[in-house]
């Protein structure tokens, strides 16, 4: 029995989150009998539970503002050495995700060596440049980043421009790294166009099918909303702006009210989260367009679910996106009057150019990054990983390699 454990997802079962629904599919997509995962889980108290056939260990997390996750991971890294010993296991695997617990990764990771354990690392994206960080936390994260490649036995990259930029940035350690995308699944909403609840919904925020553009993700500056709600304002569109997200009264969302002066246009809604993922999904296939303004980070997850689910996306034009989106999307750069111009044509697309776009866009989802596919890459990874350490070893002089 091979045994995973993970750390640094919220836990699961999965609310919202892109390393919490990783988790939540590696579980219960598990094609072999012959892996066991231990998943931890943020929580309140340390219970000990089972989901999706995963043994769940539950960390009590005292919260320390922007340091809680610091803690938390280093609380879970404990809880996997303490089990280990106990129950005497071999050739186990820990798996990290993101770099958050740097400087304090090497004293655990020589346990772990003693112990007969691997760690692995994802990287995750360029956390340390994301702008809600100060310059002292943002030197942390770029600190911890450089101790967890330096001593990790493989990074696990989820997007090729990251693999990159391990592989570059960190030649010096001459870096173990797997590209594993991140995945989607490309099943249409069991939602009825009439459901209730989407009518429901679509009444509340008065909106109509087919009638919006939508953006769903986190409302950090870094994944450019001021641009976007900028750009739209200045279109001649006669749509709607959705917006889906945890937008909070903080000093970024004031500051984009003042500087865009939003409210005065009533074609840009901010309606909210939605939890419910099967009328999300249906609310990304009835959009009519799709806007993805992400640019620090690898494969996002967001990106990932439109390209499955909606008919025409318009993604800013950064390696990382185009990576994904290839030939499936269209793209607007940050240059002034890009997006707007963009909308104002693909307001008036044909029919046929917009059912050529989905086309390859979901063919790129089915091929490159469904969830069998990841799952099944992922567990021949763990389960082959000594043999694909060992190969890796021969091959490091050509540079990174995909397993």
């Amino acid at each position: 029995m091979k045994n995973i454990f993970i750390i640094g997802s919220k836990g699961i079962p999965a609310k919202y989150g892109g390393f919490e629904t990783f988790v939540e599919q590696l579980t219960v997509r598990r094609q072999r009998e012959s892996i066991r995962y231990h998943v931890s889980c943020m929580a309140e108290n340390d219970d000990v539970f089972e989901h999706n056939g995963a043994r769940c260990f539950n960390v009590k997390t005292k919260k320390i503002g922007g340091a809680t996750a610091v803690l938390y991971d280093i609380r879970s890294l404990q809880k996997c050495i303490k089990y280990i010993r106990e129950h005497n296991l071999k050739d186990s695997i820990v798996y990290i995700l993101a770099c958050r617990i740097g400087p304090f990764f090497y004293f655990y990771k020589r346990q772990l060596e003693q112990l007969g354990v691997q760690v692995f690392v994802n990287p995750d994206g360029h956390e340390w440049k994301r702008s809600k960080w100060n310059k002292w936390i943002k030197r942390y994260w770029k600190i911890s980043e450089r101790l967890m490649v330096k001593h990790a036995d493989l990074l696990v990259c989820d997007s090729v421009g990251i693999e990159s930029y391990i592989q570059e940035d960190y030649a010096a350690y001459s870096p173990k790294t797997s590209f594993i995308a991140y995945g989607a699944d490309v099943t249409r909403s069991n939602l009825t166009d009439e459901a209730e609840g989407l009518q429901n919904w679509y009444q509340k925020h008065d909106i109509r099918s087919n009638e919006y553009y939508l953006i769903v993700g986190r409302f950090v500056p870094e994944n450019n909303y001021e641009l976007m709600i900028h750009e739209f304002m200045k279109s001649n569109s006669s749509k709607d702006l959705v917006i889906i997200s945890n937008v909070e009264q903080n000093q970024f969302f004031q500051g984009l009210s003042e500087r865009t002066q939003f409210q005065k246009d009533s074609r840009i809604k901010f309606v909210g989260t939605v939890y419910d993922q099967e009328l999300l999904k249906k609310i990304r296939e009835l959009a009519y367009g799709y806007f993805h303004g992400h640019e620090v980070g690898g494969t996002n997850p967001s990106l990932l679910e439109a390209l499955a689910s909606t008919r025409l996306n318009l993604l800013l034009d950064v390696v990382f996106n185009k990576e994904v989106g290839r030939d499936g999307a269209v793209y607007f750069t940050k240059k002034d009057g890009s997006l707007a111009t963009l909308i104002d044509q693909a307001d008036y697309y044909d029919h046929s150019i917009i059912e050529a776009l989905q086309t390859k866009a979901r063919q790129r989802i089915e091929n490159d990054y469904s969830w069998t596919k990841i799952v099944d890459t992922y567990e021949s990874l763990f389960l082959d990983t000594q043999l694909a350490l060992e190969n890796k070893e021969v091959q490091l002089s050509k540079g990174a390699v995909s397993i």
